[in-house]
């Protein structure tokens, strides 16, 4: 083989390994938030050049999962050939949640990573039917408004992704009637982070139902505070794995040379 195909072959392994690394890192993510238990809920991560969608295979356990168990497909939902570039393709079913994920990819480019949970909280107000409304500065730092509600729908077809985007406004997640949440964002850490928010926020308004009566902020401080979260807050162009990489690259620096 000519170096260049070479290098480029070894490329595009890197990309196809890291992306399953940071999926796998994204479910075992929601499985230590405690947002699911046993087998529930799925998170996936796309790579939209190479036509190829990495997401946790379907029954298998959180504690046991590793990178070369993801699930790879395409966007069409056909398995993706890993065989021709070298790569174990694990032979394991993808989640049954692979064609939603897939519908929203499709439908939103900007899309980068997907988590679905059954999250307590959070799910509580969706058997209610309830958005959670934007009563807290976190959740309008995150959302930039309520966490909307989609009405209740099966789970046939395209059913649950048409579902959200009807219902679908800036913040990076959605309750399902009767169902549980998705969130999004445009990678796999990102959805993970939206979907701890999501029931970090639908916990402490629970919280406080206990007490009272919740009351949304005005549009006007739910902007100030949206705007201040997403243009000043935290480090410009800090890679979303990059605390995980420095701190490897510390501890390799703190081993004797040789070790």
């Amino acid at each position: 083989m000519p170096r260049a195909r070479r290098s480029a072959s070894l490329a595009l392994r890197s990309q196809v390994e890291r992306l399953r690394e940071w999926v796998c890192e994204a479910n075992r993510g929601i499985y230590r938030a405690r947002l699911v238990t046993e087998h529930s809920g799925n998170a996936s991560g796309i790579a939209r050049e190479l036509d190829l969608v990495a997401i946790k295979p379907s029954g298998v356990d959180y504690e046991n999962l590793k990178p070369q168990m993801i699930a790879l497909a395409t966007l069409a939902g056909e398995p993706w050939p890993a065989a021709r570039y070298g790569l174990d393709a694990a032979g394991l079913r993808p989640s049954v949640d692979l064609p939603h994920h897939l519908f929203l990819y499709r439908c939103c480019p900007e899309i980068g990573g997907i988590v679905h949970t059954h999250s307590n909280y959070a799910t509580s107000f969706a058997l209610l039917r309830q958005p959670i409304p934007a009563c807290l500065t976190a959740i309008a730092d995150e959302f930039g408004g309520e966490i909307p509600c989609a009405p209740y729908v099966d789970n046939a077809g395209d059913h649950i992704g048409e579902a959200i985007l009807s219902r679908r406004s800036r913040a990076p997640a959605m309750l399902l009637a009767g169902h549980g949440v998705f969130a999004w964002g445009p990678t796999p850490r990102a959805a993970l982070k939206a979907a701890i928010m999501v029931e970090d926020a639908a916990k402490t308004c629970h919280l406080a139902l206990l007490r009272g009566r919740l009351t949304a902020m005005p549009p006007e401080e739910i902007e100030k505070w949206y705007q201040r979260y997403h243009t000043t807050y935290g480090q410009p162009e800090m890679p979303a794995h990059a605390p995980a990489a420095a701190a490897r690259s510390r501890r390799s620096r703190s081993r004797p040379a040789g070790k």
